[in-house]
């Protein structure tokens, strides 16, 4: 009979899905688990006798202040732990004197109080997250309505009429391209190695001088093409040995001296040659 008495109370306990919150325990297994820490024991090996005792205690001080309505949870509760505590009290030796191998009748409880603390744990981190972002504060939204409401033109042309502008395009942008070739041909053919070449040996006729710097050969000239072709002539001019090159020093002037070849150094041949290549 009282078997039957403690399993109903069992099957009460898994159908009670309401934590009634009393002093500072928000249900029977928040009080266990106090108990459990508060006696410094392991929660996988509870002293059953010694827990079921306090916790009848607290049941009995809960008695004077609270109706039993609001104790339904933690009567079940003791009926459980009576009920442990019965099972841990009963031989467990048979009649012909071996020990009988039984499942530890904690192992329930321990199960339901591991979870119990599990998410107990996650309700305090919760907590904790929600005091911090109450300290944190976040910039307001800004209006974007005038980005949003108003599409873009593109996205209300139909298909033709992106087509053309998009054809429009690649034509301009080879007229662009044709016009940018055209005017770099140009360049290109404003003066040759041959005019370059004599434009240097009329340079020392004219300045009487046996050597000049690069920057005085090509002051006058504000084109940026011409002293690259310049640079070049004279490259030309010193592997025949028509002027001599020094450098003393990164980034010093460069010094061209004049050699007893470039008065008769053929211009028009070096040009020849410098095309092929």
């Amino acid at each position: 009979m009282i078997e039957r008495d403690l399993e109903q109370s069992m099957k009460l306990e898994q159908s009670m899905k309401i934590d009634i919150k009393l002093d500072v325990f928000e249900g029977p297994l928040d009080l266990l688990l106090h108990l459990i820490e508060k006696n410094k024991v392991s929660i996988y090996d509870i002293p059953i006798v010694e827990i079921t005792n306090q916790y009848m205690e607290y049941i009995r001080e809960m008695e004077k202040s609270y109706s039993m309505e609001s104790m339904s949870e933690f009567l079940v509760m003791a009926a459980t732990l009576l009920k442990i505590k019965s099972k841990m009290l009963l031989p467990r030796v048979g009649t012909d004197g071996n020990v009988i191998e039984v499942e530890d009748p904690r192992t329930e409880l321990v199960e339901k109080l591991l979870e119990y603390k599990k998410f107990k744990q996650a309700a305090a981190m919760l907590a904790d997250a929600e005091e911090y972002s109450l300290r944190v504060y976040e910039k307001p939204q800004e209006d974007i309505s005038m980005y949003t409401e108003a599409p873009d033109e593109y996205f209300l042309m139909d298909i033709d009429s992106f087509v053309n502008a998009f054809n429009l395009f690649l034509y301009r942008k080879k007229k662009i391209e044709d016009v940018r070739r055209h005017y770099m041909r140009l360049e290109r053919q404003r003066i040759s190695i041959e005019q370059k070449i004599s434009y240097i040996k009329s340079f020392f006729a004219r300045k009487n001088k046996t050597s000049v710097t690069f920057d005085e050969l090509v002051e006058e000239d504000r084109d940026r093409y011409n002293k690259v072709v310049t640079f070049t002539s004279l490259l030309e001019m010193a592997k025949s040995k028509a002027v001599g090159l020094e450098q003393r020093a990164n980034f010093e002037k460069i010094v061209i001296t004049k050699e007893s070849a470039l008065d008769t150094l053929d211009a028009a041949a070096i040009d020849a040659a410098q095309a092929k290549e």
